[in-house]
């Protein structure tokens, strides 16, 4: 009996220390990491829709094979076999916004960033005074009950989407903003598009969304805004030329009902950089003090 029970015992520890930890670790950690991206990615879009879609495909196939439906299951065996490019050629939109949401993510850069240089000072400040400025034009509009449809670029670039407008690159104002929206501009029915505190260009045509949740009773600059935001990580302001209501879509979400004060924190929130050297110099303190 000691010895039956001695080797499996030889056994078990031969195969724990067969086992690299560490490898094994990170592969649990990226195979989870990767899985929770793709739940975050169908959650958040209309790809929800077509997983289910994928789920009875695959239910239909394991009853073919059961009943022994041959033609059917010829079908569905070519399907399945190309089954990576239609599934590339389905998830295009999601893919490509995950792929530009990997490119944008900054490995490391807010761990290691201990202040503001001076050319995020003066970008900050630059923005912040574009804010102003797109929110005291937008009250104007608001009391002439005319609508308006302005994107705050960040790290997507938008040149292409300029490209359908006129470059203007000028410093934003109240009065300029009022002017661009004004119902008698040749520019008003297209949205203004602001980089790096200037306003780059005009009368821009933006991607409509084509997601069945927006509200049928929203109209095109709504629609706008939302495929603007699925489309890159632009921050996407619309004013409603009928109600008068101030609206944010960002990432492919429309948050309404937002007042001037409101407005101007989350465009701050969002756009401006933000400095954590402060509380990363009480943590290190902290940390020395232990």
């Amino acid at each position: 009996m000691a010895e039956f029970f001695g080797r499996i015992w030889d056994r078990v520890v031969g195969l724990v220390s067969s086992i690299n930890v560490f490898t094994s670790l990170l592969d649990i950690v990226v195979v989870a990491v990767l899985l929770y991206a793709v739940f975050k990615l169908v959650r958040d879009s209309r790809a929800e829709q077509l997983v289910k879609g994928i789920i009875l495909f695959l239910l239909l196939y394991v009853v073919a094979r059961i009943c022994r439906l041959t033609t059917l299951l010829y079908i569905m065996n070519f399907l399945l076999t190309n089954a990576l490019i239609l599934l590339a050629v389905i998830f295009q939109p999601e893919l490509r916004r995950a792929l530009e949401r990997a490119g944008r993510t900054r490995v490391g850069g807010d761990l290691f960033n201990f202040g503001l240089s001076n050319d995020d000072l003066a970008r900050n400040a630059r923005v912040d005074q574009s804010i102003n400025a797109v929110c005291d034009g937008l009250e104007l509009l608001q009391r002439q009950k005319m609508g308006a449809l302005v994107v705050f670029e960040r790290s997507t670039r938008l040149g292409e989407v300029m490209l359908t407008g006129t470059e203007l690159n000028a410093e934003p104002s109240a009065e300029l903003v009022g002017t661009l929206f004004f119902n008698k501009s040749p520019l008003h029915d297209g949205a203004i598009i602001l980089r790096d505190g200037k306003i780059a260009a005009a009368g821009c045509i933006l991607p409509l969304s084509d997601n069945p949740q927006i509200q049928s009773e929203l109209g095109t600059r709504h629609r706008a805004a939302v495929g603007m935001s699925e489309n890159s990580d632009a921050v996407v302001l619309v004013l409603s030329e009928e109600t008068g209501e101030l609206s944010l879509a960002v990432s492919g979400v429309l948050k309404p009902n937002y007042s001037h004060d409101s407005l101007r924190l989350a465009l701050r929130n969002m756009l401006l950089e933000q400095d954590l050297s402060a509380d990363k110099k009480r943590w290190f303190q902290r940390g020395r003090q232990k």
